[in-house]
């Protein structure tokens, strides 16, 4: 009797807890069931809901009508850690949290309009992430913009925020897809993609291999990520072959990280290492190489793994053959005079981070004065060369033949092809 009496006590209690929850957000969940229905409902349905974090936790108590709207808190990922500091520890670790600041360093960035990078439809749309300084956030509502504020949200969407969600492969394709890094497209036409799609469709076993983003790229719940090679595709210490430390050289030198006359560093390898785009040591490499073959080898040999990853190693020094002459060719029409510089370019020599804008100008400005070759370079690099060997360690033929080394050889050809006819055109 009395064990009956205390479970109803218990019932009555957490009855009461969690009727006191809904009134604390009546107010709230009264008008944006009829405002954002959709906020609501994914509350309602999140371990939020249940363990009493309302409204008020997460956007303070000022907003009370739709005309103060704006004194509602938009949640920057401090107010995350107060209960996940574990995880924001991690991620604040990793590349991810960089993307905001890699992004505003890129001079190309900044010929773009506004609405494609903070108004998040473009660059914005997934280097958003990275937690930001108050400074940052201050730019960013002074232009406008309220809603690129955290980047928690990124991977476990708002209102739900599910750990579930941010551990299945499609939560990475928002961002990693297209242009310049369709991993997405790699991973889930080759092999490994393959397998997770049959085993989500019941046709392999439960126990069966089937590894996703996240079973490489963040093991074990970890929001750290890193790759050996970085975005970029270059690191240091350069190669010991003279051919292949001579390509990556002229390739620094586009990037603006070298100067192309004196060969030295310059403010742009300040800001790589600010951001740890890149590998810039031996040891920092082999570190992340060392962390993806214990990955790989929970399948497959230790020896079949570095054969493979070092097969993409090798394919990267051979499209930077390929990169490294197509530079070259466009750095002479610079030389002779056939090129202008563009405003905004640090050197007179081609610049890989314009991204495209390859008249130096805002968007809006000097369209007519766009140097076609350039972008045509810009392609090759950012397009084809990153699939030529990033479809090596995704496993992927088509992408790694088709799509990358194959496009890279038509790149250079019409490279070659233009500068004849720029030479032939300027002499006349």
């Amino acid at each position: 009797m009395r064990k009956r009496f205390l479970t109803i006590l218990a019932g009555a209690m957490c009855t009461l807890f969690l009727a006191g929850i809904a009134i604390a957000g009546d107010a709230c969940i009264d008008c944006h069931s009829k405002i954002s229905p959709g906020q609501v409902k994914d509350w309602q349905a999140s371990k939020h809901s249940d363990a009493g974090v309302t409204c008020e936790t997460c956007h303070g108590d000022a907003h009370k009508n739709a005309s103060d709207y704006k004194k509602a808190v938009l949640p920057s990922e401090q107010v995350c850690a107060e209960c996940h500091n574990e995880q924001f520890t991690s991620f604040s670790h990793g590349k991810h949290n960089f993307g905001w600041t890699v992004l505003n360093a890129i001079p190309g960035t900044h010929f773009a309009p506004d609405e494609l990078i903070e108004g998040g439809r473009g660059c914005g749309g997934c280097h958003n992430m990275g937690i930001k300084t108050d400074a940052q956030k201050d730019e960013q509502l002074a232009k406008g913009y309220r809603y690129q504020n955290n980047s928690c949200d990124e991977c476990h969407t708002r209102h739900t925020f599910s750990v579930k969600e941010a551990q299945r492969p499609e939560a990475c394709q928002q961002c990693h897809m297209g242009y310049d890094h369709p991993q997405w497209e790699m991973w889930s036409s080759s092999k490994h993609g393959e397998r997770y799609f049959a085993k989500r469709n019941g046709d392999l076993p439960e126990g069966a291999a089937a590894p996703t983003c996240q079973t490489c790229h963040l093991p074990d719940g970890t929001h750290e990520n890193k790759t050996a090679w970085g975005f970029l595709g270059v690191r240091l210490p350069l190669p010991e072959d003279p051919q292949a430390a001579a390509d990556r050289v002229t390739i620094l030198k586009a990037l603006g990280v070298l100067d192309p006359e004196t060969g030295k560093p310059t403010a742009i390898l300040d800001a790589v290492k600010a951001v740890d785009m890149a590998r810039l040591d031996q040891a920092s490499w082999e570190k992340e190489r060392n962390k993806m073959l214990d990955i790989c080898s929970q399948c497959h040999s230790y020896q079949y793994a570095k054969e493979q990853l070092d097969a993409g190693d090798s394919i990267l020094t051979k499209a930077d053959r390929l990169m490294a002459e197509a530079i070259e060719t466009v750095a002479a029409l610079y030389k002779e005079g056939i090129i202008k510089k563009p405003e905004g370019y640090p050197f007179n020599y081609p610049f890989i981070l314009a991204l495209m804008h390859t008249n130096g100008a805002n968007w809006d400005q000097k369209l007519d004065d766009l140097s076609y070759i350039d972008q045509v370079l810009l392609q090759m690099y950012f397009k084809h060369r990153m699939r030529a060997y990033q479809a090596f360690f995704h496993v992927n033929p088509d992408y790694a033949y088709w799509y990358g080394w194959n496009m890279m050889t038509e790149d250079l050809g019409e490279i070659k092809h233009l500068a004849k006819q720029m030479r032939a055109s300027h002499g006349k």
